[in-house]
């Protein structure tokens, strides 16, 4: 039986880190920007799930006074489909709640509805819309939010 465990990214991830980004985004964040959040940035927390000790997915978010921002969560394209989006992304807001968070947002490209079902899973909802938000197409974002308390 496979063993999936959640931890905080490491530096040492980051290589296993940026291939499951290049393999997952048209436009993907390089290693020195991942570096720079977990090493420099206060209020930013990433976090890495592994299966069998290999990292298969990750999720970042800032937290700024009491509220949360998802900046990305990525699973690797070969372990979708098996529910570790919605381990990694429970468990995220967990933390995000236990670190003091009330509300928590993200936004979503509107051409990803298995993401925006994810999302709606754990009640989030629709707020609005930045037009042309995505720099590699113009594609439009959808903000979701959701309250945690």
């Amino acid at each position: 039986m496979s063993k999936v465990a959640i931890r905080l990214m490491q530096t040492s991830d980051l290589e296993q880190v940026t291939a499951i980004e290049r393999r997952s985004f048209k436009t993907p964040w390089d290693r020195a920007l991942y570096q720079k959040e977990i090493e420099e940035n206060q209020f930013a927390y990433y976090y890495v799930i592994e299966k069998d000790n290999e990292i298969i997915g990750f999720c970042g978010m800032w937290i700024v006074l009491d509220d949360a921002q998802i900046t990305n969560i990525a699973i690797d394209p070969d372990h979708r489909k098996f529910s570790y989006g919605s381990t990694l992304f429970q468990y995220v807001l967990n933390q995000a709640m236990v670190k003091g968070a009330r509300t928590l947002s993200l936004e979503v490209r509107t051409s990803n509805i298995a993401a925006q079902t994810l999302y709606e899973k754990f009640h989030l909802q629709k707020a609005g819309t930045r037009r042309n938000y995505y720099t590699d197409n113009n594609e439009d974002a959808i903000v979701m939010w959701v309250t945690l308390v």
